[in-house]
Formats: C-alpha cells, sequence, structure tokens
C-alpha cells in the first residue's frame, strides 16, 4: 500500500479528520484542536484509529501519543485498528507494527502518572486502588461507626452517598448544589454528608488507598502545578480523546491543562448522544470544547451512517432537531431504505412483554429464524416480565447482561487477597479477606485487623493472633499464604494459583 491508500477507505469527512494539521517548513507535523462530531454509525473508532495511524505515518513518535478512551476495550480497538493500519501501509522497510505506549482509559493513565508523580504529590507510589464497590463498602463502615445508619429518619444508602460523594468530586461542585440538584431528598443531611465525606478521605488516605474518583482528583491536582504540568504535558505531542461528550469537568479540565490553547487536541464525541450522565459527565463539556481553544476547535461533522436504514434515520434527525443547544448535523443511510420504525403505547410492562411475545412469534411464522431475532433493553431488571411470558410461550431465549465479572463474590474475594498481600495497610480488603476463613465475622476480623496493625502491618505477625476456635484448624494455611504473597523475594507469576488452591475449599 502506498503511503496514503489507507484514507480510500474514509469517506471525505472521515478523510478531513484523518489528515487534520500540517507540516511546516520540514518542521514536526502540528495541529490546531479539532472536534469531530460523530454522529451514531458514522464511522468514529474508525476514523480515530485512522487519525491515529496518520499521526505516525507523518512521523510522529507513537510514544508521543496519548490516546484516551472510556474503556479498556475502546483503548485495546482502537490501538489494534491502528497498529494494523501503519503495518499495512509501511511495510515497505518498516514491517513490525507500531505500540502505543499511552493508550487507555482515563483511569488507567492517571494510575500510571500518579505513581510516577506520586512524591510530588506527598503520595505513596505503592498506593492500591480500589473499585466502585469497595468504596461503597467503606462508605457503609463509616456511616455504621458515625452512627448515621441509626437515625430515626432514613439516612442515605451507601450507594447514594457514594454517588453524591462522586458527582461533587467529578463536577467540582459545592455539596449543597449536588444535593439540591441532583439529590433533593438528602439535603436535611448535608452536615452529616460533609463529616461523612471528610472521613471516608482520611480513612482512605491511611490506608493508603485511592478509588476511581480519586484517581481523576489526583490527576488534576498534579496537572494544577504548573511546572509538573507541562512536564507532563511534554511527554506528548498529540493528545486524542474518544467519546468526549461523556467527559465530566475534571476530565475536561486535564485534557486542556495537558496543552494549553488546545494544539495537538483532538476529540471525537456527539452531543446527541450525551445522555448518561455517568460520574458528573455533562454534554456541555463538548458544546464548550470549540471555544475553550486559542484559537478556536475547528469542527468536523460526520453524517454518513453505516448501521441504519434511512427512515429509522429520519426519526432520529426529526427527535434530535428539537433540541437547544446541539451541533448540527443530519445523518444519511448509506445502506438506503427500510422499513420505518413504529412508536408502540401499551398500559404497563405485562403488555409490553405480550406484544413483543407476540411479534416474535408472527415473525417466526413468516420465516425469522428465532436466534435471527433479538430484545434490546436499558437494565438488566427490565427484562423480567418478558422472560417469564417467553418461558410460557416455549419459547428459548439467551440473555446476555446481568452481574459483571469483577463484581462477584468469589472474584472480588480473590482480588482482596492479592490487594492486602500487595499493601498490607489496605484495611478495606484486610477486613473483607480476614472474613473468609472459618468462624471468623466483623467482630473477630476487626482484633486481628488491629492486632496486625499494632505488629507495623508485618502479614507474616499474623500466626501470633489469637483467632477462634473454629478458625484454629485452617488458620496456619492461611497465614502461610499471605506470608508467601506478601515476600518481596517471591516471583509474582503463580500467585493467582497460590491464592486459588488455598481459597477453593473455602
Amino acid at each position: 500500500m502506498t503511503a496514503s491508500s489507507h484514507l480510500q477507505r474514509l469517506n471525505e469527512a472521515q478523510r478531513q479528520a484523518a489528515c487534520f494539521g500540517e507540516r511546516r517548513n520540514g518542521g514536526p507535523f502540528t495541529a490546531q484542536a479539532l472536534l469531530v462530531i460523530a454522529g451514531a454509525g458514522t464511522g468514529k473508532t474508525n476514523t480515530l484509529a485512522h487519525r491515529v495511524a496518520q499521526l505516525v505515518i507523518e512521523g510522529v513518535d507513537p510514544a508521543r501519543i496519548l490516546l484516551l478512551t472510556f474503556t479498556r476495550r475502546a483503548a485495546l480497538e482502537m490501538t489494534r485498528r491502528a497498529e494494523r493500519i501503519v503495518g499495512e501501509t509501511l511495510h515497505h522497510g518498516r514491517s513490525a507494527a507500531v505500540r502505543l505506549p499511552w493508550s487507555g482509559t482515563f483511569h488507567s493513565i492517571a494510575n500510571r502518572l500518579l505513581r510516577e508523580y506520586a512524591q510530588a504529590l506527598g503520595m505513596a507510589p505503592d498506593f492500591s486502588v480500589i473499585d466502585r464497590g469497595d468504596a461503597a463498602d467503606l462508605i457503609d463502615l463509616l456511616r455504621h461507626e458515625r452512627g448515621l445508619s441509626a437515625q430515626k429518619r432514613r439516612f442515605p444508602r451507601k450507594d447514594t452517598c457514594l454517588a453524591i460523594y462522586s458527582h461533587r468530586v467529578n463536577g467540582g461542585r459545592a455539596l449543597e448544589d449536588v444535593l439540591h440538584e441532583g439529590f433533593p431528598w438528602c439535603e436535611e443531611w448535608v452536615e452529616e454528608l460533609r463529616g461523612l465525606f471528610r472521613e471516608f478521605v482520611d480513612r482512605k488516605q491511611a490506608n493508603a488507598v485511592l478509588d476511581y474518583d480519586d484517581l481523576l482528583l489526583y490527576w488534576h491536582a498534579l496537572m494544577q502545578e504548573q511546572a509538573l504540568a507541562a512536564e507532563v504535558g511534554a511527554r506528548f505531542d498529540h493528545v486524542l480523546v474518544d467519546e468526549y461528550q461523556d467527559v465530566n469537568r475534571l476530565q475536561a479540565d486535564i485534557v486542556l491543562s495537558l496543552k494549553p490553547g488546545g494544539a495537538g487536541i483532538t476529540v471525537v464525541g456527539d452531543d446527541a448522544q450525551a445522555i448518561y450522565s455517568f460520574r458528573a459527565a455533562s454534554v456541555g463539556n463538548i458544546l464548550e470544547f470549540p471555544d475553550r481553544c486559542e484559537p478556536r476547535a475547528s469542527v468536523i461533522a460526520l453524517e454518513r451512517n453505516y448501521r441504519s436504514s434511512q427512515p429509522l434515520l429520519d426519526a432520529a434527525n426529526a427527535l434530535i432537531a428539537g433540541a437547544g443547544r446541539q451541533y448540527r448535523k443530519t445523518l444519511t443511510a448509506a445502506r438506503g431504505s427500510g422499513a420505518r420504525p413504529r412508536l408502540v403505547t401499551v398500559l404497563d410492562d405485562r403488555q409490553q412483554a405480550d406484544y413483543i411475545v407476540q411479534g416474535v412469534l408472527q415473525r417466526r411464522e413468516a420465516g425469522t429464524l428465532l436466534r435471527r431475532q433479538a430484545v434490546l433493553f436499558r437494565s438488566s431488571d427490565h427484562s423480567d416480565w418478558l422472560e417469564i411470558e417467553l418461558m410460557r410461550a416455549n419459547i428459548p431465549y439467551v440473555k446476555y447482561g446481568g452481574l459483571r465479572f469483577l463484581e462477584a463474590a468469589h472474584v472480588k474475594d480473590l482480588l482482596a487477597v492479592l490487594r492486602w498481600a500487595d499493601n498490607p495497610k489496605n484495611g478495606l480488603a484486610a477486613f473483607r479477606v480476614l472474613q473468609l476463613p472459618a468462624g471468623m465475622g466483623p467482630a473477630n476480623a476487626a482484633r486481628v485487623w488491629q492486632c496486625v496493625a499494632a505488629a507495623g502491618y508485618r502479614l507474616t505477625e499474623l500466626a501470633a493472633c489469637d483467632v477462634p476456635a473454629a478458625t484454629e484448624e485452617s488458620w496456619p494455611a492461611f497465614c502461610e499464604m499471605l506470608a508467601v504473597l506478601a515476600d518481596p523475594r517471591a516471583a509474582w507469576p503463580g500467585q493467582v494459583e497460590c491464592v486459588r488452591a488455598w481459597y477453593e475449599p473455602q
């Protein structure tokens, strides 16, 4: 392939986005800020992958490209496509596939940078990262310790408390404003919540752990130090961000602090798809992006849809046209015509399930195989009535979704053992692990944890702690396993198998 033949696969708008930028007087390939408004199904991932590949083809060092995505899967897919394009295009004399060492989610990149700059922020570089479930459990523990769970009036549950904290941190807003706009039923607890969150932060710092919100918060703090921000930003010539409509204020500020003025920044997203508000995400960040850059960012719209038929897009275009602030675009189908969509109104969930089941049976009689029919729903529990009616109609089905792998209890148990061995001060992991052996409840787990803390957090001292009679038989193997895992001289390969062998009988 020639150096530009890979661009022939793209339509005109996609090519403009992929090739945006210039090289002046033989200097480096540079570009001002670019916003790519990618309507649904318009080849956003393919366009961004081609842009990354084009940067490398233009001579940009892959190690100086920062690619930020919202999921690990998206980062892997983007990297894989870019590597394939570059490998195909430059195989004459440069057959080795390109590697993008700085490609990942906001949180994974934050994790890497914070470990490198930890001392500058007054942190220990060997901190542990806890997931959302662990953070909620810690908040719940503090609720009980502070007597908030025993109030005469209902105090917010752990997940609500964590959601409030997350909106407060990621949105950079006052607690009173967060409660008034998003959680008005919790406004009476503003002072109690303020104290709970202060204790939550203190406890995390004492245990040397960060949650997902902290990763962004500390990265944002790092970028507020002018010298450090300049040092981090100088590592990258180009910063590319996927799904920009879902960034929150912290993330938007981080991106622009990497490249003040916006030079070298490419963000891709669709304001019409900003519907989730996950972690305080706001559509305002993508709407305001061009004006936050100096000079104003260029905007390229992708409107050629490769996923849907035109009648469906006509309905979508009519619906989106009613929005107030937006980037105007009209989606056109590459596939051509098709059946018009229907809006069906029913009385309740039961009738909705009946309607779907009858439609499935009618299409089956018309020749559409059951495995060629699908039902989409927003939440796993929304399918409850439908599953019942499908069984009554003797219609076999496969359900996708539900509990995530990393949220399963046995997976969280195994990871907790590894996290405690990696960071003996991680009290949250320790509290979960210490309740795994037979006979160990919360009270005994707390007592053993205090014993370990008094011994300087040396896990080799576990064997000297008093345990209930029901635990004595299994205790030596438990202590031996943790001592082996915590030994800094031990090789890490085989550690998961070591934990699995101990955990399986439990």
